[in-house]
This record gives structure tokens, C-alpha cells and sequence, in this order.
């Protein structure tokens, strides 16, 4: 089907880099917590997340305030028996009696002004027991020191002030930090269960499975003559470095790549119109010499 065209407000599947692995890693954790539950899924977007959350779900409803986009959202994801599409205001949920046990609002709170009315009204449809993932960008970092100014945010939030307007409404809020960044990964290989697990994109479709890390390249061996001389390394270690120079590189790379693409667009564009106006320039010569008027132009004539 037709994909929706990527305006800088909504994420769609087909986003690449950066954008693709922050947006999916939230319906993947989302994931984790949505078997057997009933989940809402408020301001769903394109619907690829509550897409991701259904297979193992109960029932999952999204909703958007964009009729165009629920449309959308309804065909390109409309075999999954137990998932719907329902046209709303985030900021004006009604569900009456019904309830969810796990309601899901990623990246909506910077979109709108009636922050209070968008919380109280996850609030109110989460059902007890249940619990809410909310996400929002840090303005300290994703805006302060950036210098990057998103023209679709109403008002981005600090830390403290998330905490806060959350607390407001729920009574216990437990915060998470994300960010993407590249890492050198030290896992251990022994324990139980392989404890160490993630949630990845395993198809060009964009679904999502449960599996964990890739095989090491290296290992990394803890040797001692006694059990209790081991150390108690963690289960999982990351390093990078403060100025992350890795990525700091790939992302030069990658606006480097995106101007050159904008400069052969540009070059192919005067090209075009280059050749457009020979082909007209050429027409009108035609013209001219085809003419009784455009003869006497050529007193000795053409063969």
C-alpha cells in the first residue's frame, strides 16, 4: 500500500538511521510488558507501533487525532483480529468503562499545550494494576545544548518538570533515560538462562522478534584457581567514550552524504531545465526554418 509521506511531525516505518531505532525501541519494550494485556496506544501515528504490540496482545486500540492517518493506519494494519484504529484527541480521551492494562503515549506530550489534560486522561484509562509508558524528548538536551529547534514541538519539558507534571497524576513514576550511541558491549556468557536478551527488527518488513545478542567477535575470559577468586564482573558492561567519537564521525559522514545529495539533486534540477529550454530553443528554430518567413533567412536554401 501507499506509504505516508514523512512531514517531520509524524514517524512512519519507512524513516531510516537514527529516528527508526528510537521510535522502535519503544514499541519493543512496550512490547515486553503486552502479552496477554489490553493496551492503548494514544496519538498511534502511522500504527507501525501498535502493529508491533499486537501479536502478543490481548487487544490493542490506537488512537490519532489525524482522520487521513487512522485511515491509513486501518488498511495497512487491518488483518490483526484484535487490533482497531479510533479517530481522538489525545488530549480528550473518553472510554467510559473501558479500561487498559497498558497505555502507551510516545512522544505526544511536546505536541501539545494541554499537558495536564493528555496524563489525566492516560490516568484515567488505565485499569488497576496496570501501568502507563509515556516518552518525551529532554529539553536540556534534545533542544538546549543542540541548538536544535523541532517547528512541530508546543513545549518540550525538563526533567524536573516531567516528573512533576507525571506525579500529578500517577503515584508512582520510575524514570528511564534513552539515547542512541554507540557502545563497545561485555556480556556475560554464563548466565542463567542467557538473562541477557533483546528485542529486534529480524525482517525487511519491519517485525519484531524476541531474541538476544549477536555472537561476540571477541571473548573476554575471567580465570582464577577458585570459584570465589572470580571477580563479580557485571552482566553487562558499556563503554564508550565522553565525546563519542564514533558516532561523532558517522554523523559528520552522514551530513556530509546528505549535502552531496542535495548539491547532485540541485545540479540535476539546473540540468533538466537546461535541457527543457534547448528542446524549446530547438522547436522554435524548427519552426523558423519551416516557415515561408523563416526561409528568407537562408537565401541559399537547405538540404
Amino acid at each position: 500500500m501507499q506509504e505516508l509521506p514523512f512531514t517531520g511531525e509524524r514517524f512512519t516505518p519507512e524513516c531510516v538511521r537514527e529516528i527508526w531505532y528510537e521510535h522502535m525501541h519503544r514499541y519493543a519494550l512496550a512490547r515486553l510488558l503486552a502479552p496477554g494485556k489490553r493496551v492503548l496506544d494514544v496519538a498511534c501515528g502511522e500504527g507501525y507501533g501498535s502493529a508491533m504490540v499486537a501479536p502478543v496482545a490481548r487487544k490493542v486500540v490506537g488512537v490519532d487525532v489525524s482522520p487521513e492517518v487512522v485511515r491509513h493506519a486501518q488498511v495497512r494494519y487491518g488483518l490483526w483480529p484484535n487490533l482497531e484504529f479510533r479517530e481522538g484527541d489525545a488530549t480528550q480521551l473518553a472510554f467510559g468503562a473501558e479500561q487498559f492494562d497498558l497505555v502507551l503515549s510516545f512522544e505526544t506530550l511536546e505536541h501539545v499545550e494541554a499537558q495536564d489534560a493528555l496524563v489525566g486522561g492516560l490516568a484515567a484509562a488505565l485499569a488497576p494494576g496496570g501501568c502507563a509508558l509515556i516518552s518525551s524528548p529532554d529539553k536540556a538536551t534534545y533542544s538546549d545544548a543542540s541548538g536544535f529547534r523541532n517547528e512541530f514541538h508546543v513545549r518540550e519539558l525538563y526533567r524536573d518538570e516531567l516528573i512533576e507534571l507525571l506525579s500529578r497524576h500517577f503515584r508512582c513514576v520510575r524514570l528511564y533515560g534513552q539515547r542512541l550511541a554507540f557502545h563497545s558491549t561485555i556480556w556475560s556468557l554464563d548466565a542463567p538462562g542467557q538473562a541477557l536478551s533483546l528485542v529486534q527488527s529480524t525482517h525487511a518488513d519491519g517485525r519484531i522478534e524476541c531474541g538476544h545478542v549477536r555472537a561476540p567477535i571477541y571473548y573476554v575470559a575471567a580465570c582464577a584457581q577458585r570459584e570465589a577468586d572470580l571477580p563479580a564482573l557485571p552482566e553487562l558492561a558499556l563503554f564508550d567514550d565522553v565525546v563519542e567519537s564514533v558516532y561523532d564521525d558517522y554523523r559528520q559522514e552522514t551530513r556530509r552524504n546528505m549535502r552531496a545529495r542535495s548539491v547532485l539533486a540541485e545540479q540535476q534540477a539546473a540540468i533538466e531545465a537546461l535541457t527543457a529550454e534547448l528542446a524549446t530553443a530547438n522547436a522554435r528554430v524548427s519552426a523558423l526554418e519551416g516557415s515561408s518567413s523563416g526561409r528568407r533567412f537562408w537565401p541559399f536554401g537547405r538540404k
